[in-house]
């Protein structure tokens, strides 16, 4: 859990920093460099030998939709959102970890999808009612589409690693990255106008930072923090980089907000998570009095 929390921190920056430092770059460049810059960094450790093809091809597969396409269609939400509206509609992110995750055990968890119910009124009460223009509609759609892929990939990987527990986090990671860095390098070759780009020293320095520490450290611990706890709290988590995106949207990037929304929400988020926490414990004790049940 301490993962996810030091993660949400780090990403609570990224949005700003990209619509701040990155704004007029190609957004399926900003993609495509991140990804490179990330699989840069785990490949040293990637692990050629013992890993079948077929892992290596669902690894890869899972960081081309968790990853590429995320990005692709997150980064282009920024052309008609602000920051703090990118960071608002990632509100159903639980939403669809809980029913992915419900959908590949075949049941349904009533507790896990109420957790990311409650979530989702407590980040929608922060500022809910910008969903008004066209512009903003579209840009609503593209990060709904970026947040199913993030979290198809994030219940994937939790299954797939507990597949191979011989492979460690930091040996598969390498193949995630190679897989999203594949398919935002054709988007990048067909969409974006090489001969265009052109980056400043704070632009290159932004991508730096958001590709080895937001994409590649982040993810890498985000992953293994999804490993170590139930849907319903991966839920939580997914949306409590909201309120900590607003706040710093606020006070550092100058944009504007409700505070007593912000405060009222993101009391709404930790009690969903304390509420979660209770249950869960409980069912372990319960499993532990009864480990034949």
């Amino acid at each position: 859990m301490v993962y996810l929390f030091i993660v949400s921190l780090i990403w609570a920056f990224s949005f700003g920093l990209i619509k701040g430092n990155l704004s007029g770059v190609d957004s399926t460049f900003v993609a495509f460099a991140r990804m490179l810059i990330a699989a840069l960094v785990f490949l040293p450790f990637l692990k050629l030998r013992k890993v079948s093809w077929s892992a290596r091809l669902k690894l890869a597969m899972t960081g081309l939709v968790q990853f590429g396409l995320m990005y692709i269609f997150y980064l282009a939400a920024f052309k008609s959102l602000q920051a703090y509206e990118v960071a608002l509609f990632t509100i159903f992110t639980p939403i669809f970890v809980t029913l992915i995750d419900d959908a590949f055990t075949r049941r349904f968890n009533p507790l896990h999808l109420a957790v990311a119910l409650i979530t989702v009124v407590g980040t929608w009460i922060i500022e809910g009612h910008v969903l008004q223009s066209r512009e903003v509609l579209i840009g609503f759609l593209l990060v709904q589409a970026s947040n199913l892929c993030y979290a198809f990939g994030q219940i994937y990987y939790r299954r797939l690693m507990a597949q191979h527990p011989e492979l460690k986090d930091r040996q598969a990671f390498g193949y995630l990255y190679l897989g999203g860095l594949v398919v935002t390098a054709l988007a990048t070759l067909l969409l974006t106008p090489l001969s265009s780009v052109t980056l400043s020293t704070k632009q290159i320095l932004t991508l730096l930072y958001l590709g080895a520490i937001a994409s590649g450290l982040s993810f890498f611990l985000w992953n293994i923090g999804a490993r170590k706890v139930n849907a319903g709290s991966l839920a939580v988590f997914n949306d409590l980089k909201i309120p900590l995106a607003v706040a710093v949207s606020l006070l550092v990037f100058g944009e504007s907000t409700n505070i007593v929304r912000l405060l009222i929400g993101g009391a709404i988020i930790i009690a969903a998570l304390a509420l979660n926490e209770m249950m869960e414990g409980k069912r372990r004790k319960t499993r532990i009095k009864n480990p034949l049940e």
